[in-house]
């Protein structure tokens, strides 16, 4: 008896019923690499390290532990390079030409891959710089400038990352949505092949098609480039892409809000970037959204982590989008080719078929309709889905094996309805090769040998909760060369350092002796600024104590507006304070909307505290204690981040006590 959940809904609406088939008898298609998630470009997992257990590690297992959520089969991190790359800046492992500095504790990637092996060791680790230190150029903006540095570089950080936390990087990319030279791509598989690392591939050039033009042109090249990794493709790549025969993945798409569109534009391009464009891996940036929600592409990752302090997080639709594939493969399965097992459904959405070659098959459909599957990029060209029962005959050396197979289910909803996530079904029997099922909108189904699958759980998650008021931080729990909790770069890096001060153990240092080789222009080049709080405060009063070892300038700030590739626009409240013996209040970043300034005295090398009090259009700011001033402000903004700056790159910059009495 075919349960109900399967009945044509002919009396709902009327039901088209199309055939396919599934045949492996003229050989398989290409070689699934997996599914994947990206940390980094930049700063995108900040808040995840802070939370505490045991969110933290259920969080993980969402992300990567096998037959529990997502199960990714790829983890690509940025090579972190000390400047801003979309929502935050990365620790670079050398921040200076001296190989004694380099340093593989900092920053969190390490951490992040080493808790995704804890879970699947079998995953495939994915290394790609956004920008790099000013060294790697000579002191240009060009990282190529002396390819053999800039190799060795590269190849520091995998060498780092096997003698100091025994991760094997699978493969390395060049540079994100940048430039590329040819000399330096032969020059990095030479680099690699002569120092053991013959078994790392090559992926390029993680932006769009010209590579593809470029490995046709030159046999040396075509050697040394294993996969073809474009971003946020449509589904679709070129004819010169498919000649190079080369393995083609989707090293970067999604990127939009994780919704029940953001999981309707995921669970189609999974589809349908094999259907359409020969796609045999698909990476999400980001992997999980736990940034800031102000910060640039709020929440366009598998699932939420954005609240440490509450331990809150959210299990969003696109992790069981994720493991309708996932769960049900292993990277080196095969597609069926295109026809035979992978094609558009006559009225509209898709399916793939994969097998292990062992006996086992696994079908992916999706029904995503137009509306209720947009991705951020690239537009996406109308089409129409309407409700169809598909028809499938198995051919080939699986016709007579198969006699039914596991069903796993989704339904994004677009109204009131409650959707359905991820829930396995009765079993479908398969006669003599062939079986129907009704198919309705915006549905996913997986429908495979594979008995292993489970929709992992936890309780749920703590409430909700606004960034806590008050809020202290001395800094000195915390590991040397790490961040402090809920701190978030947006210029420059700040670290843990030893203040070697009776009554400053431990302090942040900002880190960065000279303005990178950036992605995007964050900020003024002589400055940095880090962000905290609740981006809806309106009214705060809040401290920190600082030291500049020579010459130079900090500031702190409140109600500051933008960040990421944005920071250079931010409005707010900004109070400098130089050694030079002035002060300066503006309303802007760049320093160029003055409200008042005046006389301070900031002693070198010693430790002074500022604060800042801002209550609708009044602000005061502090000064070891002594206010220093107090003016009517701008209107707006009204709200925003509360910030701390230098005015330079430099390492001579220490902050200390950071405190926020009051917040609203």
């Amino acid at each position: 008896m075919v349960p109900k959940w399967m009945w044509t809904s002919i009396f709902l609406l009327p039901v088209a019923l199309c055939a396919y088939t599934i045949d492996d008898s003229s050989g398989l298609g290409r070689t699934y690499d997996g599914i994947g998630g990206i940390s980094g470009g930049g700063a995108t997992s900040r808040l995840l390290v802070n939370y505490a257990e045991p969110y933290r590690s259920q969080i993980l297992d969402y992300l990567f532990k096998p037959n529990f959520g997502a199960s990714l089969q790829i983890f690509k991190v940025e090579i972190g390079g000390d400047a801003q790359s979309t929502d935050g800046t990365e620790s670079s492992h050398m921040h200076n030409s001296n190989p004694k500095d380099a340093n593989y504790d900092r920053g969190y990637e390490w951490w992040l891959m080493k808790e995704a092996k804890k879970r699947n060791p079998d995953i495939k680790l994915y290394g790609l710089p956004w920008a790099f230190p000013k060294w790697v150029g000579n002191g240009t903006n060009d990282p190529y400038h002396n390819p053999d540095v800039l190799a060795g570089y590269i190849l520091n950080w995998i060498k780092g990352a096997k003698s100091h936390h025994n991760l094997t990087i699978d493969y390395i990319g060049i540079w994100n949505e940048r430039t590329y030279t040819v000399e330096y791509i032969k020059l990095l598989r030479k680099v690699l092949d002569d120092n053991g690392f013959k078994d790392m591939q090559i992926v390029a050039a993680d932006g769009k098609f010209q590579i593809s033009g470029d490995i046709l042109k030159d046999s040396d090249l075509a050697k040394a480039v294993q996969y073809i990794g474009v971003h946020y493709p449509g589904t679709e790549v070129t004819q010169q892409t498919i000649q190079t025969g080369k393995p083609i993945w989707a090293s970067e798409d999604y990127s939009t809000n994780n919704n029940e569109v953001g999981g309707g534009c995921w669970a189609r391009i999974l589809n349908q970037n094999y259907v359409n464009g020969n796609m045999t891996s698909t990476i999400s940036w980001n992997l999980i959204a736990s940034y800031y929600d102000a910060l640039p592409y709020t929440r366009d990752g598998l699932m939420t982590a954005i609240e440490p302090w509450s331990g809150h997080y959210e299990v969003t639709s696109p992790i069981w989008g994720a493991a309708h594939t996932t769960q049900f493969t292993e990277i080196g399965w095969k597609y069926f080719k295109h026809g035979a097992g992978a094609a558009h459904l006559d009225k509209g959405g898709s399916y793939v078929s994969l097998t292990d070659g062992k006996g086992n098959l696994t079908i992916v459909i999706e029904t995503m309709s137009h509306d209720h599957s947009k991705c951020i990029r690239p537009g996406l060209p109308p089409y129409n889905v309407s409700a169809q029962t598909a028809s499938f005959t198995i051919k080939g050396s699986l016709a007579s094996k198969i006699t039914s197979l596991n069903v796993w289910y989704t339904k994004l909803t677009f109204d009131s309805s409650t959707p359905t996530y991820f829930e396995k079904k009765p079993a479908i029997k398969v006669s003599q090769g062939s079986f129907s099922l009704d198919l309705q909108l915006d549905e996913i189904y997986t429908l495979s040998t594979v008995t292993t699958a489970q929709k992992g759980s936890y309780p749920t998650s703590p409430a909700s909760a606004p960034f806590p008021v008050p809020y202290q931080d001395n800094f000195d729990s915390y590991p040397i060369h790490s961040e402090a909790n809920n701190f978030a770069d947006q210029s420059g890096v700040y670290e843990i350092h030893q203040a070697n001060d009776p009554d400053h153990k431990l302090a942040m240092r900002q880190m960065i002796p000279d303005y990178p080789i950036i992605r995007c222009i964050p900020a003024d080049p002589n400055l940095t600024v880090s962000y905290i709080g609740n981006h809806n405060w309106k009214d705060a009063t809040f401290s920190i104590d600082s030291m500049i070892e020579v010459n130079g300038g900090v500031f702190i700030a409140f109600r500051v507006t933008k960040g990421g590739c944005q920071t250079k626009n931010a409005k707010g409240v900004y109070f400098w304070v130089n050694t030079n013996g002035t002060f300066t209040v503006t309303s802007d970043i760049g320093h160029k909307d003055v409200i008042t300034k005046g006389m301070s005295s900031v002693p070198v090398a010693k430790w002074f505290t500022l604060k800042l009090q801002v209550e609708g259009t009044q602000a005061t700011g502090y000064l070891n204690g002594k206010q220093a001033f107090s003016t009517k402000i701008p209107a707006t903004p009204k709200n925003g981040f509360i910030a701390i700056g230098t005015t330079d790159f430099s390492t001579q910059y220490w902050f200390d006590n950071f405190s926020v009495t009051k917040a609203s």
